[in-house]
């Protein structure tokens, strides 16, 4: 049995590995909290609370942490004793911004575990840490319930450990290289033990599944550019209502903090805003590039650039997720896996129905995997303030899933068709630059 230590020259802390966990996690729940803390206290250094006692500030910064990781927070009647879930009124709006904090700090913990670990012994590291986290989020949800704020202990104790197990984890797998080192299991050495079909179906299935990714990350990438231009043009009216508030140097870069916390959730807006679907910001609000119908909006600098009145070329920007898939049929034409087509076409000898019934397949393939992940995404990043109508803020999961599905289906389709040819011009140009060398 080799130590991972081995690989980088680092034994790491002479200690039982279950303690070595339990004290990286220690480190990682402090500094998340400490940065949670820090514009906290700025704003009580400027006499910006109107009740600055410490034990209530604690506890702000305590339910503060918690929300980070996920954890809804149910709000209260104040002083009755009785709890508003009948109004729906929670708080479960995660500044997903914030969250990589605590994601990261787990990524560093997990890389410097599994550098410390033998291959069957890792178990006991995590294990160490994710108790003590839980134990961590438990404390914080007892100590931190007050009369307008309710916590769910299990919430507390269960939720804050998704984002730091999913951190520890993907930075244990990214020092270990695979996971046959990392847990023992030789994925490789078992899908070479299968049938040929169903290595070919796997590596079929699994590059439509990366296509989808492709066509996301693709899509959010032209979506953030797409907010980054919103916020420009409506840059007078963020400032404006910068002004109007008057919060003070230190007030307002506490409130600039919380707005890039939800800059994620504001890009996924974006996203479904593309999509044609739209999102909520408040019940019975509808932002969309079809049309914008909302209410009074809370005094926060970001929502002045949410596009009103009338847009008369708006829905040219369902065109984008379309690219997207473009972009991600072409991907999975160089990946050169389309193993279905290879099948359909030893079963059928009608080439051309088995192109494009293999494309049209591919298409709703990857189309079903980008959905899925639009729908998480948009279950993610939406939520309730908790405060008024606004407890119905971001895009519908469901119909943003169903649309982004489409709208990626079909750019797959084109972008399959038309690869091939792309792929010509650029050998073509390549064969044209040999000739000038020559």
């Amino acid at each position: 049995m080799k130590l991972r230590a081995d690989q980088t020259g680092d034994r790491g802390l002479p200690m039982p590995l279950w303690l070595q966990g339990a004290l990286e996690t220690a480190q990682a729940a402090f500094i998340s909290a400490l940065v949670v803390m820090v514009p906290i206290i700025a704003v009580w250094a400027t006499a910006g609370f109107q009740n600055a006692q410490f034990d209530v500030l604690a506890r702000l910064a305590g339910q503060s942490w918690l929300l980070v990781h996920g954890v809804p927070l149910e709000l209260t009647a104040a002083g009755s004793g009785t709890a508003a879930q009948a109004d729906g009124k929670f708080l479960t709006l995660i500044p997903l911004g914030l969250t990589l904090i605590p994601f990261l700090l787990a990524w560093r913990a997990g890389r410097r575990l599994a550098r410390a670990s033998y291959t069957d012994q890792l178990w006991q590291a995590l294990l160490g840490s994710w108790v003590v986290y839980a134990a961590f989020g438990a404390a914080t949800g007892f100590i931190c319930r007050t009369a307008d704020v309710a916590i769910n202990l299990g919430y507390a104790l269960l939720v804050p450990l998704v984002p730091y197990a999913l951190g520890m984890v993907v930075g244990a797998r990214r020092e270990a290289g695979s996971w046959s080192r990392l847990i023992g299991v030789d994925a490789v050495d078992w899908i070479s033990r299968t049938s040929q079909h169903s290595r070919w179906a796997g590596s079929y299935l699994a590059s439509a599944a990366k296509a989808g990714f492709v066509a996301i990350v693709s899509a959010l990438a032209l979506a953030s550019a797409l907010l980054a231009v919103d916020l420009f043009i409506h840059w007078n009216l963020v400032v404006a209502v910068y002004e109007a508030l008057d919060a003070g140097a230190v007030g307002g870069a506490a409130l600039t903090v919380a707005q890039l916390g939800y800059l994620p959730n504001l890009v996924v807006f974006a996203l479904a805003w593309i999509s044609g679907s739209g999102f909520a910001v408040g019940v019975g609000s509808q932002v969309s590039p079809l049309g914008t119908a909302v209410g009074p909006l809370p005094s926060i600098p970001v929502l002045a650039a949410i596009p009103s009145g009338p847009l008369d070329y708006a829905f040219v920007a369902l065109v984008v997720p379309v690219l997207a898939g473009v972009l991600a049929g072409w991907w999975f034409l160089r990946e050169g896996e389309n193993h279905f087509d290879e099948w359909l076409s030893i079963k059928i000898r009608a080439r051309w129905f088995t192109a494009t019934a293999s494309t049209l397949v591919l298409g709703a393939l990857t189309g079903l995997a980008a959905g899925l992940l639009t729908v998480a995404l948009a279950w993610l990043a939406g939520g309730s303030a908790g405060i008024g109508r606004l407890t119905a803020i971001g895009p519908d999961p469901f119909w943003t899933g169903v649309w982004v599905a489409a709208e990626v289906g079909a750019g797959v389709v084109i972008g399959y068709a038309a690869g091939p040819w792309l792929e010509r011009e650029r050998a073509v140009n390549v064969e044209d630059a040999a000739d000038l060398v020559r």
